[in-house]
């Protein structure tokens, strides 16, 4: 077995994103080992660590030398190696010296194709030592970094100035210049608990050693699950449970390198101050966690994470506590100004901003989306005037003081003003529902009027934005209409609202026509919409060639495209899925090469061979029941039927000469595939299904 020693790479820095720190300890260590892998470097495993002041990876049992290999290069054939005395041509010649070696050391290999000239070479292993710094260079500047920095009159970039870097193969240092710094064996603690130098012997007591000496712990996850300890503890003794946003308790793990809870509170009169606002400010602002009562409600404390062991924590606790009372004193401000006047009073203001220059302002978007969704709810049967006043009042937050400093907390002070201004319960709701879903796997709108309202500013954006010529490309997408669009396919498939959406978007086209040309918006954003939805079937693990099969025979309802998908995909799992597959794709190959079908009736009087009568009999015995299914969108049962046709089909297609010499019979038989592939056809061209292997 090769000898192997463990190895440690640090790269100390100033303080690093705390945004980006965890996904750049993950490509570092992922960098590495994919150069130790080109390298061909056994290793047992990579362990990586990061905190703000340094990036480091840790390397189980490094092989201490690459393997030996043997290279084997291959030159002219034998025949054009030696002319008719048997002498080296100068082909042979010129591979030898491009080898290195003489005559003497060149082979001759045969193989099928004949015989070559082939020199092999012993190539040792190089020492590991060797090969790190280039290596770590490499995985370095392979890093996703979007603006590299330099620093003082340095040529080299980082994402920050590099201070120390350690580089050290068990006892020994591997010396060179990492990033212009010189490798060592000298790592640093705390930037106040421990600001000198902390010297390392072996790549295995590293973080312990940070731990004990340096009053820093460098493992991300297990410093995270410490931070929650430590609020959950806390929480606790005051008699309640922390809000844990799982953003915000990364950020402030990428924040601190030895993080201590401290307990905070405010006054309790900010409590008639909406909860949201609140925990809005603490987590966004301040990097708080939030407390709640085991009711539901909101404490008056918060839980801060300072970077320190302080001599004297009440005066940190004073400092977050008296940062966080101004922010609150503008937020009850705001609540009570906002509050002087109903929602509705904030809607001419709708036309001083503008949604889009072509598109016009918030309030003609606005107007829009009222007759969208009055055309939404007629189709639903819901209550008109309700749908249309949720689109008027939806967007008059935007307008309000509060939204002007938590823009995070728009649609959430709608429905609080709406509610303060004697609104109906049901547009209150719509006021937060209009925004959901706002990310995959985020709850849907529970209400019809939030349905609706969700489904129109949707629809509106999407064909407004694809009128102006404006469709997402690469990785611009400034109208979010990727999100929209996988929001339109939720709403329909999954609340699940059994309507037309081609329809739909040529009645949202006719809303626009009046403000930009829309004559083929509504179709370029049904196609955009379907391709949206191959990404969402993706998502739930259902095949791309069943979507593809599904989606070969169009349909305009999405919830019942989504059936058949669901359908076909149980479809390809039965035993005769791949014969039937197979068997469409004869039929549609030989119904194309013929030129059609030129009578649809199938004549018994032309059908002579008993394969062709059985399948015929067959197929009028399932026709009405499958039929029946159709109706019924019970496609899963109806391919079922079909299934049980294999015997006749197979039957057919092995005993049947189709393209017959007799034009009746061939016609015949033509017409009996074409009932054939009909019966596929009213839930998906199966021929496009693939083999399962």
């Amino acid at each position: 077995m090769a000898d192997s020693r463990d190895l440690l790479l640090e790269i100390g820095t100033e303080e690093l994103p705390p945004a980006a720190l965890d996904r750049l300890s993950a490509a570092l260590a992922d960098g590495f080992a994919a150069q130790l892998a080109q390298h061909q470097l056994s290793f047992h495993a990579i362990e990586r660590f990061a905190t703000p002041r340094r990036l480091a990876v840790r390397v189980k049992a490094l092989a201490t030398t690459q393997p030996h290999q043997e290279l084997v290069r291959k030159g002219p054939t034998v025949q054009s190696a030696f002319d008719a005395q048997g002498q080296p041509t100068p082909a042979a010649l010129g591979f030898a010296r491009s080898c290195g070696v003489d005559m003497a050391a060149v082979e001759r290999e045969e193989t099928p194709k004949g015989a070559w000239l082939v020199v092999r070479q012993h190539q040792p292993g190089r020492p590991t030592a060797e090969l790190l710094i280039p290596m770590v260079e490499r995985a370095l500047n392979g890093l996703p970094i979007p603006k590299r920095m330099r620093w003082g009159s340095r040529e080299e970039e980082f994402v920050r100035p590099v201070h120390w870097v350690v580089l050290l193969f068990a006892s020994d240092v591997v010396a060179g210049h990492v990033l212009g710094v010189p490798t060592g064996r000298d790592t640093y603690g705390h930037r106040f608990h421990r600001p000198g130098p902390i010297r390392l012997s072996d790549p295995g007591d590293y973080d312990e050693l940070l731990r004990e000496t340096g009053r820093v712990e460098p493992d991300f996850p297990r410093r995270r699950d410490l931070i929650q300890q430590q609020v959950e503890t806390l929480a606790a003794e005051v008699g309640g449970s922390a809000v844990f946003d799982p953003e915000l308790l990364d950020e402030v793990t990428a924040l601190c390198e030895w993080p201590c809870a401290i307990l905070g509170g405010f006054d309790p009169q900010y409590l008639d101050v909406p909860p949201e606002v609140l925990i809005e400010t603490m987590q966004k602002n301040q990097k708080y966690f939030p407390l709640r009562s085991p009711t539901g409600g909101l404490l008056s404390r918060f839980i801060t994470i300072a970077n320190i062991e302080s001599l004297d924590p009440a005066q940190v606790r004073a400092g977050n506590e008296r940062v966080i009372r101004p922010r609150f004193a503008d937020a009850a401000f705001f609540w009570t100004q906002d509050r002087k006047h109903p929602l509705s009073s904030f809607a001419p203001r709708l036309k001083t901003v503008v949604f889009q220059d072509q598109l016009g302002t918030l309030a003609e978007k606005s107007q829009r989306v009222g007759q969208i969704a009055r055309y939404l709810a007629g189709l639903l049967g819901y209550d008109e005037e309700l749908a249309a006043r949720a689109a008027h009042l939806a967007k008059c937050d935007l307008m309000t003081a509060m939204i002007f400093e938590f823009a995070g907390l728009q649609g959430i002070m709608g429905r609080y003003y709406a509610q303060h201004s004697g609104e109906d319960p049901a547009v209150c709701t719509a006021m937060e529902e209009q925004y959901l879903p706002r990310y995959a796997g985020d709850r849907l709108p529970a209400t019809a009027c939030g349905r609706i309202l969700a489904l129109a500013e949707r629809l509106d954006t999407l064909v407004g934005i694809f009128a102006i010529g404006q469709r997402p490309t690469g990785v611009k997408d400034p109208y979010a209409l990727r999100r929209a669009a996988i929001g339109v396919l939720r709403l329909l498939i999954e609340t699940p609202l059994e309507l037309d959406l081609r329809d739909l978007l040529e009645f949202t086209a006719q809303e626009l026509r009046t403000k930009v040309a829309v004559d083929t918006a509504a179709s370029e954003v049904f196609d955009y919409i379907l391709d949206r939805l191959r990404s969402y079937c993706q998502d739930q693990d259902l095949e791309g060639d069943v979507v593809d099969a599904v989606l070969a025979v169009s349909g305009h309802y999405p919830t019942d495209l989504y059936r058949r998908i669901l359908a076909v995909q149980e479809f390809k799992r039965l035993p005769e899925a791949d014969a039937l597959a197979s068997a469409n794709k004869r039929t549609r190959n030989i119904l194309r090469k013929s030129g059609g079908v030129t009578h649809p009736a199938v004549q018994a009087a032309f059908l002579v061979d008993p394969a062709e009568i059985a399948l015929a009999e067959r197929i009028d015995e399932l026709t009405p029941v499958v039929t029946t299914h159709l109706a019924a969108k019970n496609y899963g049962h109806a391919l079922k039927l079909l299934a049980g046709m294999r015997p006749e089909v197979d039957a057919f297609f092995d005993r049947v000469m189709v393209m017959a010499d007799d034009v009746q019979i061939r016609a015949n038989r033509l017409a009996l595939l074409s009932r054939l592939e009909g019966l596929f056809l009213g839930i998906a061209d199966i021929s496009r299904l693939q083999p399962v292997t």
